[in-house]
């Protein structure tokens, strides 16, 4: 990956990881929050500042250059100018979290390049005041209030599990969908959603692999009432056939993902039988669950870094 002249000496560069959905998604105590399920698949943003220059801007990413500007004027840099450079394999309006990598990665390396750092709280609310927000955007697994940012719970890292990713295509608009009314479907299902957060919490303070997938099948099946994914009875079928812990999905996405113990099951087996019972029609690769929050934090006075 190449990037522009780092002219002035001052180049932040930062990967955030995108998602396969949430592992969990609802509401607690009427607060929407959740719990997204970071996978090993990056978007990355480059910024260099530099005086009296022009932003040269990637077209296409208004949620991005609004995260930028929020975040120069919360440093106190709104005059600066400079160039963003972004790559990322993230498909769009499936569950990846695209948008919210795109943000997080732009705001951590904005905070190096002024030599600023921000602190991932910072960050994240900085990133609410754009859009809502996946809980990747902060380190290891997180619980979330992803509208407001008025809860936020460490719930620490990851456990050792891989994730099917099982990608029929499509797209949801999620600017349609989080302007939706679904308040009087969130408030019947509060007490499956307590259940689920509860079961996640537990999980993996005691490291148990089962209760965290039992936790994301829950919440993924509960959602139905909410967006029906037309995929979902067919890959619960094929987390049975597999061996897998759970399931878990995007929330306002199409993509699902089969959870499963690698000491237990074979990945690679179970990837390939995916694969034959789905057909061409379905995008289906392996990835490790990761933590959320920044990496590649660099900062460097190199040219053609």
């Amino acid at each position: 990956m190449t990037f522009p002249d780092c002219v002035d000496g001052k180049m932040g560069r930062v990967a955030l990881p995108g998602t396969c959905g949430e592992l969990v998604q609802g509401t607690l105590d009427e607060v929407p929050c959740l719990v997204s399920c970071p996978i090993d698949r990056y978007s990355v943003a480059a910024i260099s500042l530099l005086p009296n220059a022009d932003w040269i801007l990637p077209p296409g990413m208004p949620k991005t250059h609004a995260a930028l500007q929020a975040g120069l004027r919360y440093l106190g840099k709104a005059a600066a100018g400079g160039w963003l450079h972004m790559h990322s394999t993230l498909p769009r309006g499936r569950g990846y979290g695209s948008s919210t990598a795109d943000i997080g990665a732009t705001l951590y390396a904005l905070g190096w390049a002024t030599a600023i750092p921000l602190a991932p709280l910072e960050v994240a609310k900085l990133a609410v005041q754009v859009e809502p927000t996946d809980s990747s955007i902060l380190p290891g697994l997180a619980l979330w209030d992803h509208r407001h940012g008025r809860l936020y719970t460490d719930l620490g890292v990851p456990p050792a599990l891989w994730i099917i990713v099982l990608d029929p295509g499509g797209e949801v608009d999620t600017l349609t969908f989080n302007r939706c009314d679904h308040r009087a479907a969130l408030q019947k299902l509060a007490p499956i959603h307590r259940e689920a957060f509860t079961l996640l919490q537990d999980g993996i303070r005691r490291g148990d692999i089962d209760s965290i997938g039992a936790a994301a099948t829950l919440s993924a099946t509960a959602h139905q009432t909410i967006l029906c994914n037309p995929f979902l009875d067919l890959a619960l079928s094929l987390s049975r056939e597999v061996g897998a812990v759970g399931l878990c999905r995007a929330h306002s996405g199409t993509i699902l993902g089969v959870l499963l113990d690698p000491g237990r099951t074979a990945v690679r087996h179970a990837v390939a039988y995916c694969k034959r019972q789905l057909g061409p029609g379905v995008h289906v690769f392996s990835t490790p669950m990761v933590s959320g929050g920044p990496r590649s934090l660099i900062v460097t006075s190199m040219q053609n870094s």
